[in-house]
């Protein structure tokens, strides 16, 4: 059977759970509950609603994001949903 959209989202959504600017890495959480350590370095680029943010900094723990490599490239880190709104959000 083939995977939905929604599935794929889910899937490709990632939990942040720490940041750590220091060693160029990131700790999220994925759809499976289990905890991984994404390796970005210094050129990785965070990119948000609000514009390109720029690096790790622009990360807050509970935020959602989707992480897209390309070979050759720098990590670009796409915000999906700020920790902030995701504790507005009608759902709660």
């Amino acid at each position: 059977m083939a995977e939905s959209i929604t599935e794929r989202l889910q899937r490709d959504r990632l939990l942040v759970v720490e940041v750590l600017k220091e060693a160029g890495r990131i700790r999220v959480k994925g759809a499976g509950d289990s905890c991984r350590d994404v390796s970005c370095g210094a050129a990785a680029i965070v990119d948000a609603s609000e514009g390109p943010t720029g690096g790790l900094e622009a990360l807050n723990p509970g935020d959602i994001i989707r992480v897209e490599s390309e070979p050759g490239n720098a990590p670009r880190i796409v915000v999906v949903r700020r920790v902030w709104e995701e504790l507005t959000s009608p759902e709660f």
